[in-house]
């Protein structure tokens, strides 16, 4: 699907059929949403622009994230999206020339359609492309410190979780680790959106009127990135304090089979003395042997629970 959005007086409308495209005279932005490989070359020879490869788009490397050729700005930058499945993240790609932005990804995004929600209720905020990709990435952003909150709000719960009831539950465990690994996922994507961003901010095809706009956007994320740091920090707390847990119950656990065992050895002591088979043992003919080994071997248990007690380990 492709959708064109242009300037037409102080309104901006939206095209779906690609065909279109060379009729319009003042493009904006032309967003391309798991395009046909017809839309896509129709685009592309339209606009006199290439596209890059799906594999292209995804790699790592400076000088595949960011590029200048001509008088075109080529970004690429994974953005975050909650689905069925969790936290996933998604490629981007941005080709900004002159006064039109490109987009270029696959699936639906939720930043995307509230891009176009917060241009229909201020059209006169968007006036080039460069407004559609600045508005697109603050958006992205927004969300990004939303999900952070979110993840704090879930840290502070588990958190007294814990205090109310002293108890490791290994589904606590689980949720901690999912926290973790979406953390991390937020501060990468973050990460990469600032690397992007700052070779925009170097390029002298960007305009010098935005760049202070962009690097607005760029202390947002620097601040998100101390955020997740911080979140990080009470993840690694947590994890220890959910340790420190399973370590109490392990050694309370030690410590009662370390009683009984103790508390056992008298009784069993007597057990095997009164149990010799020796014609010379002292009490061996004694009517009121047996009740009276029985009642020492309680005796000495009671005995050992009183001095535990006494020393307070029980």
């Amino acid at each position: 699907m492709v959708r064109i959005f242009y300037k037409e007086g102080r309104l901006i409308k939206r095209e779906t059929d690609v065909r279109e495209l060379g009729k319009i005279e003042h493009p904006l932005w032309v967003d391309l949403q798991s395009p046909s490989q017809e839309e896509e070359e129709w685009v592309e020879t339209k606009c006199d622009i290439d596209f890059q490869t799906p594999q292209e788009i995804v790699e790592i490397e400076s000088s595949a994230r960011f590029f200048e050729q001509h008088d075109t700005i080529n970004a690429n930058s994974n953005f975050l999206q909650i689905n069925t499945k969790g936290y996933q993240t998604y490629p981007v790609s941005f080709i900004l020339r002159g006064n039109v932005l490109f987009t270029y990804r696959r699936g639906d995004s939720k930043t995307f359609a509230d891009t176009v929600k917060k241009m229909k209720v201020s059209p006169d905020t968007f006036q080039t492309g460069v407004d559609f990709m600045l508005m697109l990435l603050e958006t992205r952003i927004e969300a990004d410190a939303d999900s952070l909150e979110a993840i704090s709000r879930d840290i502070s719960s588990i958190s007294k979780d814990l205090i109310r009831e002293r108890k490791a539950e290994q589904e606590v465990l689980i949720r901690i680790s999912s926290l973790q690994e979406i953390t991390m996922m937020l501060r990468e994507t973050s990460i990469d959106k600032q690397r992007v961003l700052s070779g925009i901010l170097r390029s002298q095809y960007f305009p010098e009127d935005r760049k202070e706009h962009l690097r607005i956007i760029l202390k947002d994320i620097s601040s998100l990135l101390e955020y997740t740091t911080f979140n990080f920090e009470r993840l690694e707390y947590l994890q220890n304090t959910f340790m420190g847990l399973i370590n109490l119950e392990q050694s309370q656990v030690i410590k009662i089979f370390t009683v009984v065992t103790i508390i056992f050895m008298p009784p069993t002591l007597v057990a095997g003395i009164f149990g010799m088979n020796f014609v010379s043992l002292p009490t061996s003919g004694w009517s009121w042997g047996f009740w009276a080994s029985l009642a020492l071997m309680v005796l000495s248990s009671l005995v050992i629970l009183l001095y535990f007690r006494r020393k307070k380990w029980i």
